[in-house]
């Protein structure tokens, strides 16, 4: 019963908002820069589906996995400003900007933000084996062994790579970075003991936290993260400017017109906030957002200005 009027109150607040009869007027692509399974192809599939529902037109995930995700991004910002072809994008859409200086495309210009679909928090993980118990010691502990401190990443440039540049910047500490090709193997070389820290969304570590074969430090966001009450924020912990949850936003090309831009914004923002798609995305490990095109236009900034001065401080250069 309870799954039933989540259902009927869904498809109100669908009937209740105005439609554009114009969009979408043939099927439309969620272009995704990443491989199928993975977190950024799960939420476009999901779209896909809820989407493909209420329109009554196709929704297809296309996937252009290769250059960090730029090769989908290229693909929208070429398309035509016509609202069927859009982009899924993770959080590395703002870090890439940063990285790679000869992008053939402008996020700032190229794009029309819609909405930010769902935050990921990420926690700091560390292994059992080392000597702390909390954020404070393994600061502590890194600045009196620099470079012993170990931590594993998903490859050079990576959200975890730069969430590791900016906790050394931030707090003065040395760690040596340890790459590896996806979060994985990473989590694979925390778990056998070859590094010590790794800085990953909380689904990646949350089984390995419950046997107690990691241990997790601190939530980087603004808030705790509700399936771990116990574990405080990097702040609370004493680390303030430490805040890199990942993210999952529609976008699509430069001048797409408001009437699109308005009707996606309202139609994302009301599926991932139902009832049910916000469990779903719960016991993924994300959080439902559905913010408005504005405030996801101040986050990509943000995280552009942020992640430009740790590339250039850090000294990072893309693979």
């Amino acid at each position: 019963m309870k799954k039933l009027l989540n259902g009927l109150a869904l498809a109100l607040v669908f009937v209740s908002l105005p439609a554009s009869a114009q969009y979408p007027t043939k099927p439309v692509r969620l272009v995704v820069g990443f491989p199928p399974g993975g977190g950024v192809d799960i939420m476009a599939r999901l779209l896909s589906q809820k989407l493909t529902e209420l329109w009554g037109k196709p929704v297809v995930v296309e996937n252009r996995a290769g250059a960090a995700g730029n090769i989908a991004t290229e693909t929208v910002a070429k398309s035509a400003p016509d609202g069927h072809t859009l982009t899924v994008a993770f959080s590395s859409y703002a870090s890439n900007a940063a990285l790679y200086p000869n992008l053939p495309f402008d996020i700032n210009r190229d794009f029309t933000p819609v909405t930010l679909v769902a935050t990921a928090p990420v926690v700091v993980i560390a292994s059992p084996s080392l000597p702390a118990k909390n954020l404070a010691e393994l600061i502590e502990y890194a600045r009196a062994h620099p470079g012993a401190v170990k931590f594993a990443s998903s490859g050079i440039g990576t959200p975890v790579h730069l969430g590791g540049e900016l906790m050394m910047q931030l707090t003065g500490i040395r760690i040596t970075h340890v790459p590896y090709k996806g979060i994985a193997p990473a989590m694979t070389a925390m778990l056998a003991g070859e590094t010590e820290i790794t800085f990953a969304a909380v689904l990646s570590g949350m089984q390995h936290f419950k046997s107690g074969r990691l241990r997790p430090l601190a939530v980087a966001g603004r808030s705790r993260y509700p399936g771990l009450p116990e574990v405080p924020t990097t702040a609370e912990a004493g680390l303030t400017g430490f805040e890199i949850d990942y993210w999952y936003a529609v976008l699509g090309p430069a001048g797409l017109p408001r009437p699109i831009v308005d009707q996606l914004q309202r139609d994302i923002s009301a599926i991932v906030n139902a009832p049910e798609t916000q469990a779903s995305l719960l016991a993924q490990g994300s959080i439902s957002v559905g913010s408005t095109p504005e405030e996801l236009t101040a986050l990509i900034r943000r995280e552009y200005e942020l992640w430009s001065k740790v590339v250039k401080a850090g000294g990072v250069k893309a693979e």
